[in-house]
């Protein structure tokens, strides 16, 4: 009998967990994917603004600098060649001559002349004349084309700022996922929360397994996603984000680890990616953050430290135990085993053949029932330590 019970409680031996598996999702939310030879590569020139917006901070920055001062050094180079090309660069003593562009008496000015004019400065200086019908051409296309970039490349800062990339880090999600029991079945368990006292609007999660498989013919999946329910049929899955709250994944008959012991579990290799998203409440954009927990980031019976505390007059969160957990009693059997011997112990006493009972199932549910919310026969105890052939029949 304690052979048996031993099955059920974390023994001394326990198999080594796999180590060292390449994260898919990195724990801060980056994708651990690069894209490699790409050959088509003007397909991101099609789509220049995504382009941009998407570069690093310096890149975006030199890109920005470069679309002004190569735009003001191109029409500084047109305007110096019309004033070469008139002869006013000739003429520039001469009180009689009337030049394209007043006091342009080289390349840095027509340069300058070039700033003012896309800028619209205008400090008076340097000035266009009408006898110049190819200078005024020229200014026409320089204002349309200099308000053309601007627009580009003020628009492309403003939503790289705007981005809600920076709200993501201040939505934490715990270091560790647990596998417990809750309302007697076991669930995989992780916490979400958030830092800011700006909520997120409709908020919602999505968890997915990532590990390999191999189909029925033969075809190797090395990333293969499966969804893992938290609550989509029931709407569980939308929260309502103000405190930390914690998402539960319930191990039923439709979950990838319905046969999963515990040992078992350890002796697995998968990820697990935890994504949630919602609008910003200040913006009104989008927003998403992801995690991803690891066969050794999931920790078998344990459960989450309460965080939440009753104050005078408000709710307060401790985030200092945010990622805290504690053990709790837990079964170390799969779930569908744990279901399978709860039927069993349900429907015990209506059996005629006692050959058919357990004894390990038995003393199992025994010191699991009240966990596993099945009935508790305590008083049956000792007819069933004493053996099958006292166990209570229908019509004796």
């Amino acid at each position: 009998m304690a052979q048996e019970n031993a099955a059920f409680s974390p023994g001394p031996e326990e198999p080594p967990r796999r180590r060292g598996r390449q994260r898919y999702v990195e724990k801060d939310g980056r994708c651990n994917v690069q894209q490699g030879n790409v050959r088509e590569t003007y397909r991101y020139l099609t789509d220049l603004f995504t382009t941009l917006v998407d570069l690093q901070w310096r890149l975006s920055l030199l890109f920005f600098v470069l679309a002004y001062a190569l735009t003001w050094l191109f029409f500084g180079a047109i305007w110096w060649l019309i004033a070469y090309g008139r002869g006013d660069l000739e003429h520039l003593e001469d009180t009689a001559w009337t030049p394209c562009v007043n006091n342009l008496n080289g390349f840095v000015a027509a340069f300058l002349f070039s700033i003012e004019t896309e800028t619209t400065i205008g400090y008076g200086h340097r000035v266009i004349t009408d006898q110049c019908p190819e200078g005024i051409v020229l200014l026409l296309l320089q204002a349309i084309l200099g308000s053309m970039v601007n627009a580009f490349m003020v628009g492309c800062m403003f939503v790289k700022i705007s981005q809600p990339n920076k709200r993501a880090a201040t939505l934490v999600f715990s270091s560790h996922a647990v596998v417990s029991l809750r309302d007697g079945r076991l669930c995989l368990m992780f916490r979400v929360g958030d830092l800011r006292s700006s909520h997120i609007v409709e908020a919602s999660i999505r968890a997915k397994l990532i590990r390999s498989r191999q189909t029925l013919e033969g075809e190797f999946i090395p990333l293969h996603q499966t969804d893992l329910s938290v609550g989509f049929d029931t709407g569980d899955d939308r929260l309502f984000l103000v405190s930390p709250l914690v998402i539960s994944h319930e191990i039923d008959a439709a979950s990838p680890f319905w046969e999963a012991s515990r040992r078992a579990l350890e002796r697995d290799d998968f990820e697990i990616v935890v994504i949630l998203e919602g609008m910003v409440e200040a913006t009104g954009m989008t927003c998403q953050a992801r995690s991803s927990y690891l066969v050794d980031e999931v920790l078998w019976g344990h459960r989450f430290t309460s965080v939440l505390t009753l104050e005078d007059g408000f709710y307060e969160v401790d985030y200092a135990s945010f990622h805290e957990t504690f053990e709790v009693p837990t079964p170390s059997c799969s779930a569908r085993e744990l279901a399978e011997a709860a039927a069993r112990l349900d429907a015990h006493l209506y059996w005629s053949i006692p050959s058919r009972l357990d004894e390990k199932v038995l003393l199992m549910l025994l010191e699991w029932g009240p966990y596993c919310g099945t009935t508790a026969l305590s008083k049956d105890l000792e007819v069933i330590s004493g053996g099958y052939d006292q166990l209570p029949h229908p019509g004796v």
